[in-house]
């Protein structure tokens, strides 16, 4: 008699809800999702009287703000520092049933999870360390294709190259203050005019006020769209449309999405900088994937970077070997 199918794992992605943030434990949810039948579950939390500034040691559970309790899930991914105090925990409250994944670099010890999932250029080194290049996303073909699906009667007059440009902001290591604001998109400007081709362009909530209205200034006389903040927010769409796309140094997230497109990534230089994204984007120039950009809109081929689904195969292989008895137990009888 043959057996029956186990019932999906339960995945719960869990962040302080910003959207850079929650992209990661949510890519990596869904990137397993695609490889075993699982339920995906967001979990976004928060800590009450401003606890979460606190070292995470010191932030008791109960401080907490946000719908978590048993039963609790076969498998937690969570990414960002306040999801420490129960990243560090959960593997006890569940008796050792949940499977821990936290991405990024924790700092904190290692022990309290089954497996981290930092950035390359992070350095982080362990037997249960599992580095990539970048950080874990949503994108997918079928992804793209959908989000472009959703817009493509304002996108199909646009002409050849769309551009994307996909601008950040300040952060602990760049800024992108007005006079390089004001650089940077007479720069675009004139390598959009110079193609021929037209601009799809949007801000992040990071980019500061001041260089977002210089920008929107001396763009706008292109042919193309400026994002307005009004939903719904075409990110997506417009990795998708574009021919090639232009991203500032600043983000591990937009440039590892832009890298996921297979398209052309030229990035856009700010004030400031550090040695580990200086080991991130010498990673992505060594692979072929991005090139600074020089005032003109270039053309290649990569193949996509596709991360996010090698660290998932990974995480699997893991949780298999440790979750020999019960539902795993079935799956390898199979």
């Amino acid at each position: 008699m043959a057996k029956a199918s186990p019932p999906p794992l339960t995945i719960w992605a869990v962040s302080d809800g910003r959207a850079g943030i929650e992209a990661q434990a949510l890519g990596l949810a869904e990137a397993v999702a695609r490889l075993r039948p699982a339920e995906v579950v967001v979990k976004r939390i928060g800590w009450r009287w401003g606890l979460g500034r606190l070292p995470w040691r010191l932030i008791p559970p109960a401080a907490l703000k946000g719908d978590l309790a048993p039963p609790w899930p076969d498998i937690w991914i969570a990414a960002g520092r306040a999801t420490l105090p129960l990243s560090t925990r959960v593997r006890r409250w569940s008796g050792g049933e949940t499977f821990v994944v936290q991405t990024q670099d924790p700092r904190v010890p290692l022990t309290a999870f089954d497996l981290v999932v930092p950035p390359e250029h992070d350095g982080l080194t362990g037997s249960n360390v599992f580095p990539i290049l970048g950080a874990p996303n949503r994108l997918t073909p079928q992804k793209l294709a959908d989000e472009l699906a959703a817009v493509a009667d304002r996108l199909e007059p646009l002409p050849h190259p769309r551009v994307a440009a996909i601008i950040g902001g300040k952060s602990k290591a760049f800024d992108l203050p007005p006079a390089r604001a004001a650089v940077m998109a007479r720069e675009i400007a004139a390598a959009i005019e110079a193609s021929g081709g037209s601009l799809l362009l949007s801000f992040t909530r990071r980019t500061p006020t001041a260089a977002r209205a210089i920008m929107t200034a001396a763009l706008r006389h292109l042919p193309g769209i400026i994002w307005d903040d009004r939903p719904p927010n075409p990110y997506f769409a417009f990795l998708a449309a574009a021919d090639a796309i232009l991203v500032t140094e600043d983000s591990t997230n937009l440039a590892t999405d832009a890298a996921a497109t297979g398209k052309p990534v030229l990035t856009l230089s700010m004030e400031g900088g550090s040695a580990k994204f200086a080991r991130f984007h010498a990673a992505l120039r060594d692979r072929g994937i991005t090139r600074p950009f020089d005032g003109r809109i270039e053309t290649w081929t990569y193949p996509p970077l596709a991360e996010t689904d090698r660290a998932a195969a990974e995480l699997l292989r893991r949780h298999d070997a440790l979750c020999i008895g019960g539902r795993m137990a079935f799956l390898h009888d199979r």
